[in-house]
């Protein structure tokens, strides 16, 4: 996990934080908290190092049953599962194609476009039209794209049709919808608002649908705490490659 969580800022540490926190597991969320704070003083490299052991090991833990991991920990095995069998329950439980090719980058990163252009083929034109409309598309233009594509809506097509920016806007709506979905309004809307303040990208050209939650993407039938956890944090982590993809081709 070292090279994606390289990619990562100090408010998306906070972010993963807020989701991993937990009054009853193991996760030690007081030190998580602790080092945030230290590196947001200081930005010291050491600090960083910790926090990204610290996140990767926490991730890891909550891919495995707890019994699994305390035996594990006990007999002196390294605890939690390896991070590409968190990928791949993930896309089990979104129902992606999982192939395990690439980067770990490239997977999440892979995951959330897929997931995201399923879920938006999955509403209602009307809804479809007005998620458009919300991410600036002309109704004229969002409706002709919606009848001329028939229901079939691939990357590519969207890109081509649209801009990337608004298929990213498209992107992060759909995605922090379902995060805000499974991690429950109140929550949602505290780390979506700390993320708002401190990475302004996150914001940009996101629909309003999604603090409303007023969008009504499939509810998924996620099974255990556990994984109610590992999805947002691996969306997220998706999320937050295609950020860099797109600050990087700006």
């Amino acid at each position: 996990m070292k090279e994606l969580l390289s990619r990562l800022d100090v408010a998306d540490f906070r972010f993963l934080a807020g989701i991993i926190e937990s009054p009853v597991n193991f996760t030690d969320d007081a030190r998580l908290r602790s080092l945030c704070d230290s590196y947001e003083a200081g930005a010291k490299p050491e600090t960083r190092a910790e926090i990204e052991a610290l996140l990767e090991k926490e991730i890891r833990y909550l891919g495995s049953a707890e019994a699994f991991y305390v035996l594990r920990s006990l007999t002196g095995k390294e605890a939690g599962v390896p991070f590409s069998e968190i990928v791949r329950d993930v896309a089990g439980q979104l129902k992606v194609p999982y192939t395990g090719l690439g980067t770990e980058s490239e997977q999440v990163a892979r995951i959330a476009e897929e997931f995201a252009t399923r879920q938006f083929a999955g509403l209602k034109p009307e809804e479809q039209q007005r998620l458009l409309e919300e991410l600036g598309v002309e109704r004229e233009k969002a409706a002709a794209f919606l009848k001329r594509s028939a229901g079939v809506f691939a990357l590519p097509l969207l890109v081509e049709t649209f801009n990337a920016v608004i298929v990213q806007g498209l992107i992060k709506t759909v995605i922090f919808g379902t995060i805000a979905r499974i991690l429950g309004k109140q929550l949602a809307g505290r780390l979506f608002a700390f993320l708002a303040a401190r990475l302004p990208w996150w914001v940009t050209w996101v629909g309003p649908g999604i603090w409303a939650l007023s969008i009504g993407w499939t509810a998924l039938d996620l099974q255990g705490p556990a994984t109610r956890k590992t999805v947002p944090i691996v969306l997220y982590l998706g999320l937050c490659v295609l950020r860099e993809r797109a600050a990087a081709a700006a």
